[in-house]
């Protein structure tokens, strides 16, 4: 019993030496303390044109639904007036029987010289009444009843009669123009509604034509950047400059346009504003060298408008702005959170008019932790290869 306790006591103690005399890790300049490592890029300002892009639709200048004025059948019809056509400015693209027309307009010529025949006739019997009154010698006639002597009322009933007939006569030269249907512009033919044999009436659409020399896009900006815009002011004038893409096209063919008017109605579903770009020959006709591409009426396409020149500006790519309109600049090794003025972003920078001053260094890298003057550093610091510590970084905030 003796031994046994003697032996336990024995391995108490050896343990007790064992967990005395252990040796313990020392965590002596394992921690350190490292600013945080950044990209920057520097602020530049100057005078600079942005590019607003904004989206639309083309649409005609000259838009006419073809119908005609006169009753009658279809006689003729031009080869060009068919769907995708393209006609000339006071080309005949019908042509309505004129024979009732020349027949009404020869009657009307009869009426108009039996009226002159009338009206020679009265004059020379007026003549004769003026004669007979100077033999009568009678001088204490009233002016109403010397006029009833000579037969005034007479004459004026008969020239009524042959300004009448002259109108009749004009009236029916007006009809029988009529029946040669002209185009009214250059104009590409959308639709045809008519062929030869066809009984035609006021009122019936029988084509419709657009002009081929100008189209329309209409786009939609919002209402902050018409300011920026320039519209002429006259016909020798031209607005700003309008680079038109369409999704279909290769990427590096646009059409060339520039702004003409504005519309002065908001966008019923964006509540944005309007505007129209002119572009001339839209249909590339003039085109000698193959590379333009036509517009088609009705066709969505992509817009990039060439704004007004904004000067003494710092402009900055729009993803280096932070929330609030603020920009985090590097400020001698410490985080300094602007707050700016933006006037004017377009789709890929953003303009500030103050808040940032000429090759300031702007903080590109997004920051986890941000906090006003927090240590920054733009190059990593060298490591010893000796130094086999774990070291841990710790952010300031």
């Amino acid at each position: 019993m003796i031994i046994c306790f003697g032996i336990l006591l024995l391995a108490v103690i050896v343990t007790y030496f064992i967990f005395s005399t252990e040796p313990t890790a020392s965590s002596e300049g394992a921690t350190k303390k490292t600013a945080m490592l950044i990209d920057v890029v520097k602020a530049e300002q100057g005078d600079f044109k942005p590019v607003i892009e904004a989206t639309g639709t083309v649409q005609p200048v000259e838009d006419v639904m073809l119908s005609p004025q006169v009753s009658g059948q279809v006689i003729r019809r031009s080869p060009e007036f068919i769907p995708g056509g393209f006609v000339k400015k006071g080309a005949v693209l019908l042509q309505i029987d004129p024979s009732d027309f020349r027949n009404t307009l020869e009657l009307r010529k009869s009426d108009l010289l039996q009226a002159k025949t009338d009206l020679n006739m009265e004059m020379g019997r007026q003549e004769v009444a003026e004669q007979d009154l100077e033999l009568a010698g009678v001088d204490s006639l009233s002016a109403n009843q010397r006029s009833l002597v000579l037969r005034q009322p007479q004459l004026d009933a008969i020239k009524a009669r042959v300004k009448a007939a002259e109108a009749a006569v004009a009236q029916a030269e007006l009809e029988l123009s009529r029946t040669t249907m002209r185009a009214p512009f250059d104009a590409h033919i959308l639709s045809q509604n008519v062929t030869v044999g066809s009984q035609v009436t006021p009122g019936d659409q029988l084509g419709r034509l657009v002009g081929s020399e100008q189209y329309w896009v209409n786009l939609t900006v919002p209402v902050d950047k018409l300011q920026w815009l320039s519209f002429p002011k006259s016909n020798n004038e031209t607005g700003s400059t309008v680079q038109i893409r369409n999704s279909g096209w290769p990427k590096d063919i646009y059409r060339t346009g520039y702004l003409d008017k504005q519309v002065g109605a908001l966008d019923d579903q964006t509540r944005l504003a309007r505007v129209l770009v002119r572009v001339n020959d839209p249909l590339a006709r003039e085109d000698t060298t193959n590379i333009q591409r036509e517009l088609i009426i009705g066709g969505f396409v992509e817009a990039e408008v060439q704004a007004r020149e904004i000067e003494n500006v710092v402009r900055l790519n729009r993803d280096y702005l932070r929330t609030n309109q603020t920009v985090w600049v590097n400020e001698e090794g410490e985080l300094s959170i602007r707050e700016v003025e933006i006037i004017l972003t377009d789709a890929k920078y953003a303009y500030i008019s103050q808040g940032l001053e000429q090759g300031e260094s702007i903080i590109i890298t997004n920051l986890s932790v941000v906090s006003e003057g927090a240590k920054l550093r733009t190059k990593a610091p060298e490591t010893s290869s000796e130094n086999n510590n774990t070291q841990q970084q710790n952010i300031d905030e």
